[in-house]
């Protein structure tokens, strides 16, 4: 793992605002949480969180971009997407096994690092952030059930699904657009479940309906008509 621990760059109240999970914490707890934690800065290209490592802490994205993979035979399968608000390594903490996944840096990221036993304990004390975290687990179970649902649809319609919940969990509003990082098309290929060579194909069309824009010397990836792309995710 290559973190940089340095101070914290925000008040206690911030967490509320940065990351959803903490909407509903009252004061108190947010003033505790932010007592007990550090700031890690993580270059692009390094991994974060390494696989069948213990859970000592959850981590909390405040910037950039990080993906959630697994080992498959001598390479990694992408799993999904991490973007500024969003939390990993919970699972590890709260059932006290090895993690089966590692979380690798896509972008410079910066997170927030809450160690496990306060992470536990704050959990116990307020209910609002039980409560919370149980609907947020809810939603990505309802997340995993979707996409394999999709699993016997186009290769278009997956490809497009994958990149409206991306958009909509971590995109940036740019005017009627929302931007997103320009994620590598192998990662592309292995969330949305379809073969490598299909996902150049796709994007080009998407693009000559002008309904998308890649800009590499920005690295982001612009989805100008949100509501054309919403419904070619649900055809089928």
């Amino acid at each position: 793992m290559t973190l940089t621990a340095l101070s914290l760059p925000m008040p206690p109240e911030a967490f509320g605002d940065l990351f959803p999970l903490f909407k509903a914490a009252n004061p108190e707890t947010l003033k505790i949480l932010h007592q007990g934690s550090t700031f890690n800065e993580c270059p692009a290209g390094r991994t974060v969180l390494m696989e069948d490592s213990w859970g000592n802490a959850v981590y909390f994205m405040v910037s950039g971009w990080a993906k959630v993979r697994c080992q498959s035979g001598d390479g990694y399968v992408t799993l999904a997407m991490l973007g500024k608000g969003d939390y990993f390594g919970e699972m590890a903490v709260l059932d006290e096994s090895p993690r089966s996944t590692d979380v690798a840096a896509l972008s410079h990221v910066g997170l927030v690092s809450i160690p496990a036993q306060l992470f536990i304990q704050t959990l116990f004390k307020d209910p609002q952030l039980h409560h919370r975290m149980l609907q947020l687990m809810v939603q990505r179970l309802r997340k995993t059930h979707t996409r394999f649902q999709l699993r016997n649809k186009a290769p278009g319609i997956k490809l497009v699904h994958t990149l409206v919940g991306i958009a909509e969990a971590y995109g940036e509003p740019q005017g009627s657009a929302l931007e997103i990082f320009n994620i590598p098309e192998s990662d592309l290929a292995a969330i949305a479940d379809i073969k490598l060579t299909e996902v150049p194909k796709i994007l080009d069309k998407l693009i000559s309906r002008n309904w998308l824009k890649i800009e590499p010397s920005r690295n982001v990836i612009s989805l100008l008509d949100m509501k054309s792309l919403k419904h070619l995710s649900k055809l089928g």
